[in-house]
């Protein structure tokens, strides 16, 4: 063996002796390079995954910033992911597992939600109030919090220290497990649990309905909670999360990012990836030219600023 090997190490120093071009560039390029994360989907309907890795790798095209993307459409089952495991500071997005553990603690206790409770859940998700969230997170405490997401299986969440429930470290594959604990039968959530938070969640106020409902198909049923935060780290970070029932299909969609230079950046972002995955997803019928009709939304979207330590 030492022979055959002394042998090609002859062999190719005589090669460049005598000027052959040996392909040295590839063996030079960066590991980051190689390392790059990219869009992996899987399906059971022919060439829709190969049709949404492509158009959402073409969304991301040229833009700033670190996104991460979910989604999961069970008629199909249909999945796609970008990041999933990355951490993210929650912003208003955490307002959805705030309900849930809310929801969850009641059903414990085997009791319903009060009057206040109920205002205090309507204004946090319909207008992203962070004076009744913070309330709620209070009257809750983190251990109920961390009950919920070991309830919901939501181990990669961490709840935010000292009050700041907007820096609650939050991923992809566990704002999906959430969104998916909320729209099918389950045994840490009851049924009336799950109607009332996505029944709220579908009753956002319009100037907080941008993200992922960008080109939903108007025979969708839309629920959607986003968020979003600016700190001297990692920029603006910009959040939607939503749950889409019609047009034959059941899915769900989570694109998380920071280090957009803007609010309105990160906003165009989500929305470029929203509106590859509800095209693919429910394209125009073949038997026509039209498009379908499509939710564009406000072009002066609004968000609560979560509360958060100075930088």
């Amino acid at each position: 063996m030492t022979h055959r090997i002394s042998r090609r190490a002859r062999m190719l120093a005589a090669s460049l002796g005598a000027g052959m071009l040996v392909p040295l560039a590839a063996a030079a390029a960066p590991a980051s390079a190689a390392a790059a994360p990219q869009v992996s989907c899987t399906s059971a309907k022919a060439g829709l995954a190969a049709a949404l890795q492509k158009d959402i790798t073409a969304a991301l095209k040229n833009r700033a910033g670190t996104v991460a993307v979910g989604l999961y459409d069970r008629t199909t089952k249909t999945t796609c992911t970008l990041r999933a495991t990355s951490a993210y500071d929650s912003a208003s997005v955490v307002k959805v597992t705030v309900l849930a553990t809310l929801l969850w603690d009641a059903k414990k206790h085997n009791r319903y939600l009060t009057s206040r409770e109920q205002t205090l859940a309507t204004a946090m998700i319909t207008k992203s109030d962070n004076t009744a969230t913070s309330t709620l997170w209070k009257q809750l405490g983190v251990t109920k919090v961390k009950g919920f997401l070991t309830a919901a299986g939501m181990t990669e969440t961490k709840p935010g220290a000292n009050g700041y429930w907007g820096l609650t470290q939050i991923t992809v594959r566990d704002e999906q497990k959430l969104l998916g604990l909320l729209t099918a039968k389950n045994s840490v959530l009851s049924d009336n649990s799950r109607a009332y938070e996505l029944k709220l969640m579908g009753k956002v106020i319009s100037s907080q309905r941008w993200g992922t409902p960008a080109g939903a198909p108007s025979s969708v049923a839309v629920h959607v909670k986003n968020g979003w935060l600016s700190r001297s780290t990692h920029g603006w970070r910009v959040h939607s999360v939503g749950t889409f029932n019609g047009a034959g299909h059941d899915y769900m969609i989570t694109v998380l990012t920071h280090g957009n230079s803007t609010m309105s950046y990160g906003v165009s972002t989500i929305q470029g990836v929203a509106k590859a995955i509800h095209k693919d997803l429910v394209p125009a019928t073949s038997k026509s030219s039209a498009s379908v009709l499509r939710y564009v939304p406000t072009g002066t979207p609004q968000e609560a600023s979560v509360p958060a330590p100075a930088s």
